[in-house]
């Protein structure tokens, strides 16, 4: 039994068929197990960015996005442009409460940020969870069912590596145990 009772699928096999992960990580799943098998099993081996992956296809859409705001607000500063800081904002207000005017500000902010940024990829992330990804009067384009766990698992993956360049593996290790709170059913904000 799990304790990941947020985490939508009661093996890593159902969320598996949604990404690939990388070749390394492959000897490391357990499949036919509940997914925090398999993302423990990726934790203890370092592979932080398949294990993110995996719980962020996991995680409902909300508390995804949430984790990647988590870290892309770990790495701001008072350097972050204003763009990027807007970003962020809008992901974490489409995060507390989704709907279609939030969800258009984080689209036009990751487009406008060009996705570069963890803020960029968080509201980006936001926005694929529901709408259209056409552009206003286009016919709608409903997003693939799991779009938006990608931008997740990009947003907090790059937060790791802007962090650390050399060694970001404390910062994965931060931002796994946010995300496993999430999944606990927390709020994500651990104390260290």
């Amino acid at each position: 039994m799990t304790d990941l009772i947020k985490v939508q699928a009661l093996t890593a096999a159902e969320l598996l068929k949604n990404f690939e992960v990388s070749e390394e990580a492959e000897e490391h799943l357990v499949p036919d197990t509940a997914p925090e098998v398999s993302i423990n099993q990726l934790v203890g081996a370092g592979l932080y960015p398949d294990a993110i992956k995996l719980l962020a296809h996991g995680l409902p859409k909300r508390e995804a996005v949430w984790w990647a705001c988590l870290a892309a607000r770990d790495i701001q500063s008072p350097e972050t442009d204003e763009d990027n800081v807007s970003a962020l904002i809008a992901a974490e207000t489409w995060a507390k409460k989704p709907n279609e005017e939030s969800r258009l500000k984080c689209k036009a902010l990751g487009d406008k940020t060009k996705h570069k940024t963890p803020a960029s990829w968080a509201a980006t992330a936001a926005s694929w969870c529901h709408g259209s990804l056409a552009a206003e009067g286009e016919p709608v384009v409903e997003p693939p069912e799991h779009l938006y766990a990608h931008a997740v698992a990009g947003s907090i993956t790059l937060a790791a590596v802007l962090s650390d360049p050399v060694d970001p593996a404390k910062r994965f290790d931060r931002y796994m145990k946010q995300g496993l709170d999430l999944a606990r059913g927390g709020n994500g904000r651990i104390k260290e």
